[in-house]
């Protein structure tokens, strides 16, 4: 894929997975999107990559979504991928007409990568070398194991555009925080600094940032060089105790009430706030309004 926003490469008994679209800061655009989840198809079932890393270019793990391509893309989406092999579309879809079919059609790809991280028979490993924001916080919450640079952050984030969280974010994080402190982090969104994440239970550990990517590597070379099939059943093992199984029905819970709501006035309040670098005004009116089409 040398002219995808996604980079893969093996470096020995290494998979390497790089979101390589700075210019966006690494968000996931449908392209993006569908790249990435056949580089964790890709490196899930290829033998040669005992272990797998995700990272970003530059600063930037991943902020999620790309919104300027949510906001181009309303009332445009192309769901052929959906269609049957005569060309129907599903029965009972059709286009809202909203924003949230933007979002369904990035979701599709990104929820699929995740099960797929998930059920591989290998750790995946996120490296989490600056901001992740949104989408890139349940990327990495969705990894076996996460390492942050010291410098790195990681935030919830949607709630800032009238969100409702998604890529598995508001699955795994009662079962790493348990559910009083993952409310915390949901209704509060602090940003928090890769020590605070490390304190809380998030992540597995930190790294300088001058030595990241060879401290990570290291990490995976050493996994690699481990009994990878024993590795693969004991992470079935401990996914299934934690109740992984879920994971796919609650990705799909996700998916629709993102969707849902990124339909209504709250999301195109938070979309406009975004692009106009103001802070969202959200208020008890916003669900007698319906949003109007010029809103962003």
């Amino acid at each position: 894929m040398t002219d995808s926003p996604i980079r893969t490469s093996l470096d020995g008994d290494v998979g390497i997975i790089t979101i390589d679209r700075p210019d966006r800061f690494n968000s996931m655009d449908v392209t993006t999107a569908r790249d990435f989840r056949r580089a964790g198809l890709q490196f899930a079932r290829d033998e040669r990559a005992r272990c797998v890393i995700i990272r970003g270019t530059g600063k930037i793990f991943c902020s999620g979504a790309d919104l300027k391509y949510i906001r181009a893309r309303r009332g445009e989406t192309d769901f052929s991928y959906l269609r049957g092999a005569n060309g129907d579309e599903p029965r009972g879809w059709q286009p809202s007409g909203g924003f949230g079919d933007g979002f369904k059609e990035i979701l599709e790809y990104l929820h699929s990568t995740i099960s797929e991280i998930k059920r591989a028979p290998k750790p995946f490993i996120a490296a989490v070398n600056g901001v992740a924001a949104a989408g890139g916080f349940g990327i990495a919450m969705a990894c076996d194991l996460v390492y942050m640079a010291e410098s790195a952050t990681l935030e919830w984030a949607y709630h800032k555009t009238g969100l409702t969280g998604a890529e598995s974010s508001t699955f795994f994080l009662p079962r790493l925080l348990g559910l009083r402190k993952a409310m915390e982090l949901v209704l509060l969104n602090p940003r928090l600094s890769a020590a605070d994440a490390q304190s809380l239970g998030l992540i597995n550990g930190v790294f300088a940032d001058a030595t990241f990517d060879d401290d990570v590597m290291r990490l995976a070379q050493r996994i690699a060089a481990g009994p990878t099939h024993a590795y693969g059943i004991a992470k079935h093992l401990v996914n299934h105790a934690a109740g992984v199984e879920q994971l796919d029905f609650h990705l799909d819970e996700e998916l629709q009430h993102l969707a849902r709501i990124a339909d209504g006035v709250e999301f195109a309040e938070g979309l406009a706030a975004f692009f106009d670098k103001r802070a969202a005004v959200f208020g008890p009116e916003s669900s007698d309004r319906t949003p109007p089409r010029d809103a962003v």
